[in-house]
């Protein structure tokens, strides 16, 4: 019978009531901005918990989106980015003249988010507004903005409500960093 591996202790980054808060907050922003035939892209896997408790919040201020799911990667089972982003699993619905909210969970390099906004700009969207849940601005590799942020994020290499390394700690209620894997 082979030992169970201790749990790294993960560290609260941010608590569930404080994200909860951000996310309604967040939802004004994007209301404000006034989108017309609201479509909402959650690139998976990381952003799903976000995207599901941003389209309630959403909701909770009046729109209705249609929702889709993009699958985008640039890492791989790795840790750091490859660089090259694929398209594993690509949007069903027709963008041309539509208002697009792109939501990601980070923006680091911006690669990701840079390729699915022209992929989607280049489709005929109307406009393509980015969301993301945290964002890492030292971290830019090519020229891109969010238009939404939940939060400016410390360099550490972060997990929970959705986010994960080698596929764990997705089911976390918080966003937490393992002191030992912090970014270099």
């Amino acid at each position: 019978m082979s030992e169970a591996k201790p749990r790294p202790d993960v560290q609260v980054l941010f608590d569930p009531a404080t994200i909860a808060t951000r996310n309604h907050e967040l939802a004004q922003e994007i209301v404000a901005a006034r989108p017309e035939k609201l479509l909402v892209i959650a690139v998976l896997k990381g952003s799903f918990v976000f995207a599901a408790d941003l389209i309630r919040a959403l909701h909770d201020v009046g729109l209705a989106p249609e929702v889709e799911f993009l699958t985008l990667s640039s890492y791989r089972d790795a840790r750091a980015s490859s660089g090259q982003v694929a398209v594993l699993r690509d949007v069903e619905t027709d963008v041309r003249g539509r208002d697009v909210l792109l939501i990601d969970d980070i923006l680091e390099s911006g690669r990701t988010l840079a390729f699915a906004k022209d992929l989607l700009a280049a489709r005929g969207a109307r406009r393509v507004l980015v969301c993301v849940l945290l964002e890492k601005s030292n971290k830019r590799a090519v020229q891109i903005t969010a238009d939404f942020v939940g939060f400016a994020c410390p360099d550490y290499f972060v997990v929970g409500y959705g986010m994960d390394v080698a596929h764990a700690f997705r089911q976390l209620p918080f966003i937490g960093y393992i002191p030992e894997a912090t970014a270099d």
